[in-house]
């Protein structure tokens, strides 16, 4: 191998030591392609391959082996499998790499019903000949999940499964330092023409390994610095698991027991660990929604939405790492706060549900009084029934948007679309909507496009009604898409990478058309994707909710949460809500049970002493703040 050579190899494995994720390579984004179908078992999800052409499940080896041609000489490959009782003859490849323009195996694992082999060319060290490893006694094939990890260091091949003792074998011919990937092809559960037929949950390359067994010299025993690998929540490291590797498929964190501690390998951004209470907020009453927000120079504030007047809402202060009261302000049943600024005002808008003492229906727009560092009442906006505010900014003008719920018994009425007059220095009504129960709106943009999307939550028959779309056009808002949803109360817009995602929280399911009316809340919330080619945005997950009435999108780090307000589940307030953690084809995973009373809204927020979510509680004068605690 040239000195140039080398150096691309040494490069490409050890300064760029990351996880190569073969599964995702062929996996399309939203699991859906002729042959493959994602499928849940045992609480877990995987992908079932079926007969199908097997170049659809193939990539280029280019797409991972950007900067070097060179398969690293030292590496682990880590798989979960379940795969059916097969016949003693049969056999079923995991994957193969195979040349461009022949049939020639330059890298590939395949298994049998109680065998497990290795294959891979050696030009230079077999005369052009393919080297088989083969471990005897390993059984795959029993329609259980299984974890394998291969770690292959020069002649060392070691094989651990289900974090068992390792099996190793040394052989004659070693691992190729220079098996070169340009112009071939890997393919998943197949060798172009062998299809596999098994459910894989993970296939993942770990490039670079050290210190595995080498052949003695003579008879002495094996020395093993590198024992195996483990998979799953962290293990216990001692002196016995000492130079033991653990991998962390979810966080794609590669570590080694010291002996003492668990020592990364690899550069890990910060990662979500657990939640503690932090603080309890008593509020004068019930607590809708919560709006937290920065006034550059001043500070922190948190604003709660709180039922009943007198004393109306609050206005919270984050000071020394605590919210504090700070300003009270009279409002009417107030469903929610928003936040917003046009130029150097600052406002705060909120939306009352009932009318004032003379039954007069508004809600309020406030703005910030630098001098006396306050909110002052600034404009009163006639609503109905308001749930929600929701401002945005297209071409520089600013808007905001009220949902209007009920007038009276009616619930479809028109919600109402605000310009700001500039020159006036108001809002002025720009363009009504027709809505049913209207509880949300959301606004987000997608390239040089506006969108705005309501909850529509009841018709005054059923709860099972369509939720719209809107696209920005010729300066007015027209229909771009129709959901169904059941009793909608939130859409949360958010962004993973290039993906661009849509998620509506169902409150629950009720049509009083029905020979015995009743109402379902244990019903299912969606998850949406847009998809660019159909233009529209296409489901993408059920996750079952408890009359589920907000989602907040999160990060840590470089992973990605949704949590969910669950209120109520037909029987009591007292549920648990739920974090869940964006794990790729998985979706969204439950990672953390909250325990929360007629929970209403969640807030995410930052400081510098950490990460914080609030949450607010429609059936108690409480609200909770819970400290992000990471590792």
């Amino acid at each position: 191998m040239s000195s140039n050579s080398s150096l691309c190899f040494k490069t490409c494995l050890y300064k760029n030591l990351r996880p190569l994720d073969i599964l995702s390579e062929v996996v399309p984004v939203n699991g859906v392609m002729s042959g493959i179908r994602m499928i849940q078992i045992q609480g877990a999800r995987g992908f079932k391959f079926s007969a199908m052409r097997p170049r659809f499940l193939s990539f280029p080896a280019s797409r991972i082996f950007i900067y070097c041609d060179l398969f690293p000489e030292e590496f682990s490959i880590v798989f979960t499998l379940r795969t059916l009782h097969m016949q003693s003859k049969r056999n079923e490849y995991i994957f193969t790499v195979l040349e461009e323009n022949s049939d020639t195996l330059l890298l590939g694992l395949r298994y049998s019903r109680n065998k497990l082999h290795f294959f891979f060319w050696s030009r230079e060290l077999s005369n052009g000949w393919q080297t088989r490893v083969t471990f005897r006694d390993v059984f795959l094939a029993d329609n259980q999940w299984h974890t394998v990890v291969l770690a292959v260091s020069k002649g060392s091949f070691s094989l651990t499964v289900d974090c068992s003792i390792p099996t190793d074998v040394i052989s004659d011919t070693p691992f190729p330092p220079s098996l070169m990937m340009r112009r071939s092809r890997f393919y998943v559960g197949s060798r172009r023409r062998r299809k596999g037929f098994f459910t894989v949950r993970q296939l993942v390359l770990l490039p670079g390994s050290e210190d595995l067994p080498v052949k003695p010299a003579s008879n002495e025993l094996l020395t093993y610095p590198l024992r195996s690998m483990t998979l799953g929540s962290r293990p216990p490291c001692t002196k016995s698991e000492s130079g033991q590797f653990w991998f962390n498929a979810a966080q794609k964190g590669l570590y080694i027991c010291n002996g003492t501690t668990w020592i990364s390998m690899l550069e890990v951004e910060e990662k979500l660990d657990y939640l503690e209470e932090y603080q309890s907020l008593v509020t004068s009453s019930e607590t809708k929604g919560i709006e937290v927000f920065v006034i550059p120079s001043v500070g922190l504030f948190a604003a709660t939405a709180n039922r009943y007047t007198p004393p109306g809402s609050a206005i919270y202060k984050w000071t020394d790492e605590k919210f504090v009261a700070y300003q009270n302000i009279p409002t009417y049943q107030a469903e929610s706060w928003k936040f917003f600024t046009i130029g150097k005002k600052i406002f705060l808008a909120v939306a009352n549900f009932e009318g004032d003492d003379m039954g007069q229906e508004f809600s309020v727009i406030y703005k910030w009084n630098y001098r006396k560092e306050k909110f002052i009442v600034y404009q009163r906006i006639v609503t109905h029934g308001a749930r929600d505010w929701e401002s945005f900014v297209i071409d520089g003008e600013a808007f905001l948007a009220v949902a209007n719920h009920r007038k009276g018994d009616n619930h479809n009425i028109n919600s109402v679309i605000y310009r700001w007059n500039s020159r006036m220095g108001l809002f002025e009504t720009n363009q009504t909507i027709p809505t049913s129960g209207a509880y949300d709106w959301e606004f987000f943009h997608i390239g040089p496009y506006s969108f705005l999307v309501v909850a529509n939550t009841f018709n005054g028959t059923t709860t099972k009604i369509y939720s719209h779309i809107y696209i920005w056009l010729s300066g007015t808002f027209q229909l771009f898409q129709s959901i169904l949803t059941f009793g909608a109360t939130d859409w949360e817009v958010f962004h993973i990478q290039d993906r661009v995602f849509l998620a509506v929280a169902n409150s629950h399911s009720y049509d009083s058309r029905s020979a015995f009316p009743n109402s379902y809340h244990a019903i299912n919330s969606s998850i949406y994707e847009l998809n660019i080619t159909a233009q529209m945005f296409v489901k993408f997950q059920d996750i079952l909710t408890y009359s589920a009435l907000d989602w907040e999108f999160f990060s840590v780090g470089e992973d990605n949460f949704l949590v969910v307000a669950n209120s109520f589940d037909g029987v009591t307030y007292s549920v648990n809500s739920f974090i869940y953690r964006w794990q790729g084809y998985e979706g969204f995973v439950a990672v953390h049970r909250l325990p929360t009373f007629g929970c209403r809204d969640w807030e995410a927020f930052n400081t510098t002493t950490g990460s914080y979510l609030m949450y607010s509680s429609a059936r108690e004068p409480l609200c909770k703040v819970l400290k992000l605690k990471t590792f």
